[in-house]
């Protein structure tokens, strides 16, 4: 049997895409992607529950990142988990799962600048300090 490696997300980028050019002349570009959760909680309260994934293009659709994306747009991203591992200079184990993509389609309205976004997700790549949710009888909101 084989398995399946399949990520859709819909988020918006926490910084200006990072290209570079390898040897070849082969474009990667990686940045990360906040995708939030917004459900309300027993009380009903309202909980946004921000996730970040860094994502990783290759040629083609690295120079489309290149040329088109920005801080703030909002993207669809299909594609595949990669984990990578090295040792670091104190020679400690080190991971990184990444999404390295195979589809892109940009969601931003035509004309509307990426920049103007205010979503809360943009506030740092760091992450959130949104504590873990407790979901397990809450309604996910659209």
């Amino acid at each position: 049997m084989r398995g399946v490696n399949k990520v859709m997300l819909i988020g918006n980028l926490g910084k200006d895409p990072d290209v570079q050019l390898l040897d070849g002349h082969i474009a990667v570009a990686k940045f990360p992607l906040a995708t939030t959760e917004t459900y309300k909680d027993k009380g009903g309260k309202l909980i946004s529950q921000t996730e970040w994934h860094m994502v990783v293009l290759w040629r083609g659709l690295a120079e489309l990142a290149q040329k088109y994306l920005h801080k703030g747009s909002l993207v669809y991203i299909e594609g595949r988990l990669k984990t990578r591992t090295w040792d670091d200079k104190d020679g400690n184990k080190k991971f990184a799962t990444e999404v390295v993509a195979e589809n892109m389609i940009m969601l931003d309205k035509r004309g509307e600048p990426a920049h103007g976004h205010t979503d809360h997700a943009m506030d740092g790549f760091a992450g959130s300090d949104i504590p873990p949710a407790d979901n397990s009888d809450d309604d996910l909101i659209d």
